[in-house]
């Protein structure tokens, strides 16, 4: 095994990522806000960049987060690890499960139409009503890209008839990724009694979604412009500062409640390597620093 350092590489993202994300948010995701506040003309303040290079010894970079893996995303190999079955709520990176199940009933480009079911959740929301039409796929791309508790519900009704219905089909989807130590009971991952998956279990779920190519497509997107049924245009932001500030970072999905801390599942590629990360459990900030460092040893590990 060897160790490269990419000085060049490493040197441009020191100039531009945000290390601790002072701006995370108090909701469902790291930068969740109701519709009318969360477009990308708000301004946050940007974080200190960070510096990491690659140990040329291939010593494995520091992680705080209380669980963490890292695996090849081509291979499954599994570079890295702490406490990877250890269960516990994972938020909104289990949406990537209810995308993956959307994305594979197909029918994409369908109109949904918003019951008012679809909107009994809080608290990050798009603020869709009952009776708006709108498409399949662009409510799993901005599901996906932004976070809305409204529209995962509006997706698993449509899908299965009733949030308990696509519970049901989460959990059979997860037994057919090999995920058994993990249960589901909503699609947004807000906080239930008896819910919960592990870092390797939630891998898995990246390695199904980074191989499905509209999901992997739509987790790469850093911003998505979203029509609302009125007219209105507005642009959101992804909600992952790691895909914003790493240029080899081409997904995936963030999470937080007070119950699960910050998570996130992020992938990279260098071209010839592909990486997949799971970190949940970190504290406000850090969950951008372990993921980045975890990817770019990922990538420098060959």
């Amino acid at each position: 095994m060897t160790f490269r350092i990419l000085p060049l590489l490493f040197f441009a993202l020191s100039l531009a990522f945000a290390g601790n994300a002072a701006a995370a948010q108090k909701k469902s995701t790291p930068s969740a806000k109701p519709a009318a506040k969360s477009g990308v003309s708000e301004k946050k303040k940007a974080a200190p960049a960070e510096v990491y290079s690659v140990d040329p010894s291939g010593k494995p970079p520091e992680v705080r987060a209380a669980a963490y893996i890292l695996l090849d995303a081509n291979t499954g190999q599994v570079l890295l690890e702490s406490n990877a079955d250890a269960q516990r709520p994972v938020a909104s990176t289990q949406k990537l499960l209810t995308s993956l199940i959307v994305a594979e009933s197909g029918n994409l480009a369908e109109v949904v139409r918003v019951e008012a079911p679809d909107t009994w959740t809080e608290p990050s929301m798009l603020y869709i009503k009952p009776g708006e039409t709108y498409s399949r796929l662009k409510l799993m791309q901005i599901l996906l890209v932004h976070s809305m508790n409204d529209v995962a519900r509006c997706l698993a009704r449509d899908n299965a008839g009733s949030v308990e219905e696509f519970a049901q089909r989460m959990n059979a989807k997860a037994r057919q990724l090999g995920m058994f130590n993990s249960h589901f009971l909503n699609p947004n991952g807000l906080p239930a009694p008896g819910q919960y998956s592990t870092a390797r279990d939630m891998s898995k779920v990246g390695m199904a979604a980074y191989r499905n190519r509209v999901l992997r497509n739509t987790v790469s997107m850093k911003t998505m412009n979203w029509t609302f049924s009125d007219g209105r245009v507005k642009t959101f932001e992804t909600t992952n500062r790691v895909l914003k500030n790493y240029a080899l970072c081409n997904g995936m999905k963030t999470g937080y409640t007070n119950a699960a801390g910050f998570c996130l599942i992020s992938s990279a590629s260098n071209g010839n390597r592909d990486v997949i990360a799971v970190v949940l459990g970190a504290q406000k900030g850090a969950i951008w620093t372990d993921s980045y460092r975890l990817l770019a040893w990922g990538l420098a590990n060959e």
